[in-house]
């Protein structure tokens, strides 16, 4: 018997199976192109699903046995599908600012405060409801038509099974979604004018969704009795896969994005977090909460600075060819594709401070590294006050790999750091809430034993701590002091 995770990217999916004592055997990938233009962000959501078919296709063939995938995706983006769940437009992704104007209209009718408490969410028109309000206002008749609206995870989950589910953790992305009762909030959907009876159902994260049509069965080879599982938006399950279940431990999510993921054994203050803009989210285990601390430029800015300044080098001899171990001195701010959390400001840009004719690639490669460090110390520190009691992290994601990147990680927070061995942390998630859902695995406990596995831990360095403290004084001062001039 296999299981498999499906995860589901802004710009591929990927499909991976394992074995039922947690061992990799295989994985496929696809990508789908997006549009990105001055009038939007978006993607074409039927090639995404033929991508979908694709890898289970490729999958099923190797492993005719799997008994069950789950479907992890990432937030925000919806389509609205007539009867047959085919989509009436492109979908918008979280970058495309269409959607501000609705935005301020709901926080006039409710009020910012209000929406913050029902959906642990500050307003922001990143999320779904408001472009849905945008597709209502300026296409009228996609919205008429409409007969679903479905985000990424019940989108697919609908095709694959014909049953429109989606997990409590992805419906909190359409601040929409009351996290007190965990279902969709009448308030919200009235306010926005938009008729709630075509959304999804809401369920607990890891839920099943049964069986897969005949339909997906002969179009991907898989057999009829597997299973599908609706398991979570792609951050809850990176910290599933990553094996974090209590507040002691957070997830360090090193990837494209960079992420810390904090668990709350309670629910979270949420006037704390509503001012950093943190997300509160119902998390996999009943009660406890998840929150969203990130920037969009994490190891996407790493790998920016090895194309543009490292060419013919490798992330390794980049890292090798930096002289000494002090900090470098320069000021990276990682707003290179915007300010995400405490700021949440899309406008804001990039900024290297501090050169000179003696500073090297090396030095710019690595003073890049720290500053997505000290943003992410910046994240931390905003985080106080909101329930947080973590002592260490779990790192996933490719930066993880990088022995000096965590090291610095671990002097810049002062936090021990576990890399993990797995980099897809998510499929790792996906498929151990499939695990359980169709009884490879007892339980939460069973399924990380098997399937969650470190590599190192990292100390602090107390005195390379001292060190990044004296130029992360100077760092908290910079983006007040760029953004006005960009």
């Amino acid at each position: 018997m296999k299981i498999g995770g499906l995860d589901i990217g802004t710009t591929g999916c990927k499909l991976t199976v394992f074995d039922e004592q947690g061992v990799q055997l295989g994985k496929a990938y696809r990508d789908y192109p997006v549009r990105r233009a001055v009038s939007g962000h978006e993607i074409d959501i039927s090639t995404m699903m033929e991508s979908v078919y694709a890898v289970i296709g490729e999958m099923a063939g190797r492993y005719p046995d799997i008994a069950g995938i789950g479907v992890t995706s990432f937030g925000e983006t919806f389509v609205m599908t007539d009867e047959a769940g085919r989509p009436l437009h492109n979908a918008m992704l979280y970058t495309d600012h269409r959607g501000a104007e609705e935005c301020e209209e709901l926080i006039e009718k409710i009020g910012r405060d209000k929406i913050a408490e029902i959906t642990g969410l500050a307003p922001h028109e990143m999320y779904s409801i408001s472009k849905m309000m945008w597709i209502k206002k300026h296409r009228p008749a996609v919205y008429a038509a409409a007969r679903h609206i479905l985000l990424i995870e019940d989108f697919v989950v609908w095709h694959l099974t014909g049953r429109a589910r989606i997990d409590y953790s992805l419906a909190t992305r359409t601040m929409a979604f009351d996290i007190h009762t965990l279902t969709w909030s009448h308030e919200i959907f009235e306010a926005a004018g938009i008729d709630e009876s075509l959304m999804s159902e809401t369920v607990p994260t890891g839920t099943s969704a049964g069986a897969i049509t005949a339909e997906t069965a002969a179009r991907t080879g898989l057999d009829p009795a597997c299973v599908i599982v609706s398991v979570a938006h792609d951050q809850v399950a990176a910290a599933t896969g990553a094996g974090a279940f209590d507040g002691s431990v957070a997830v360090d999510g090193a990837g494209t994005v960079e992420c810390l993921t904090p668990i709350y054994d309670t629910i979270p203050e949420i006037p704390v977090m509503a001012k950093g803009f943190f997300s509160v989210v119902p998390y996999i285990i009943p009660g406890k909460y998840v929150a969203y601390a990130f920037s969009y430029t994490g190891g996407a800015l790493i790998q920016w600075a090895m194309e543009t300044f490292g060419r013919g080098e490798t992330n390794e001899t980049m890292e090798k060819a930096y002289e000494g171990n002090d900090p470098t001195g320069l000021l990276v701010l990682p707003h290179f594709a915007g300010a995400a959390t405490p700021y949440m400001d899309t406008g804001s840009k990039g900024a290297i401070l501090g050169l000179t004719t003696s500073t090297t690639a090396a030095d710019i490669y690595r003073a890049c590294m720290e500053g997505v460090a000290y943003e992410m110390r910046l994240n931390y520190e905003s985080l106080a006050g909101s329930g947080i009691h973590f002592t260490r992290l779990s790192a996933t994601g490719g930066g993880a790999r990088s022995k000096l990147w965590m090291q610095m990680k671990a002097d810049v927070l002062g936090l021990p750091i576990t890399a993990l061995r797995t980099v897809d942390a998510g499929t790792v998630g996906s498929a151990m809430l499939t695990g359980i859902a169709v009884g490879v695995f007892k339980d939460l406990g069973d399924a990380a034993d098997h399937m969650v596995r470190e590599m190192e831990t990292y100390h602090p360095d107390w005195e390379m701590h001292a060190k990044y403290m004296k130029i992360y004084e100077r760092y908290k001062a910079v983006y007040s002091a760029v953004r006005p001039l960009m």
